[in-house]
């Protein structure tokens, strides 16, 4: 898989310790992901704000390398910088809403890769969409954004067109593409849990509506 396996994330620690400069280097080539998906009026905005939150981390951490080393580290840094206005504020927040687009990614292609489907129309991927919003971005959107999420689904590509796009254009087969699919996320769920693991222990999760 082109896409996903471009750039390999760094495996996940036994003190559950992300390094910052290798988590950001890797993320930094999961965007395009979204461009798999068409309907631009939905996904191009959280295509940016992927991109837009993995720059607000980075420029942090480029402040001060030895400070924010890792990401444990950014949290417990801005925490004391900015006292009650944290963790709404900085890196802390950026990060929150990255892993947020990170888990909608992960949960859509875990659930094709589990081969979930609508009997019916097996080449559909809405399924799995719905999945992966109801799980990672719903209970955070307001009414419109949800409302333009459910009409988005009709203009999802079919999952052979997506496996296309993310082998860049190459004909591959489909049990090779969801095991390339399997291979990205064993990789990054790990990373993923640890960082929700680390906002649930520092209190730092945030349930307001975008």
């Amino acid at each position: 898989m082109a896409l996903l396996l471009e750039h390999e994330f760094k495996a996940l620690p036994a003190d559950k310790q992300i390094e910052t400069l290798p988590f950001l280097e890797a993320v930094a080539h999961l965007p395009p992901f979204f461009d798999c998906l068409g309907s631009p009026i939905v996904y191009s905005p959280v295509k940016a704000d992927l991109s837009g939150n993995i720059k607000k981390i980075r420029a942090v951490y480029d402040s001060n390398p030895a400070k924010f080393k890792t990401l444990q580290n950014i949290l417990e840094v801005e925490k004391e910088m900015h006292g009650s206005a944290w963790p709404k504020t900085g890196a802390t927040l950026a990060l929150m809403w990255l892993k947020r687009g990170l888990k909608f990614m992960l949960v859509l292609l875990q659930s094709i890769s589990d081969g979930e489907r609508d009997e019916e129309h097996p080449n559909l991927i809405r399924v799995n969409a719905m999945k992966a919003y109801e799980i990672a971005l719903k209970k955070y959107h307001g009414w419109m954004l949800q409302k333009l999420f459910m009409g988005s689904v009709y203009a999802l590509p079919y999952k052979s067109d997506l496996l296309k796009a993310l082998e860049k254009g190459r004909e591959v087969k489909e049990e090779e593409s969801i095991e390339k699919i399997h291979q990205f996320l064993s990789r990054v769920t790990p990373i993923l849990d640890a960082i929700y693991e680390m906002y649930t222990k520092m209190n730092a999760e945030l349930s307001y509506k975008a």
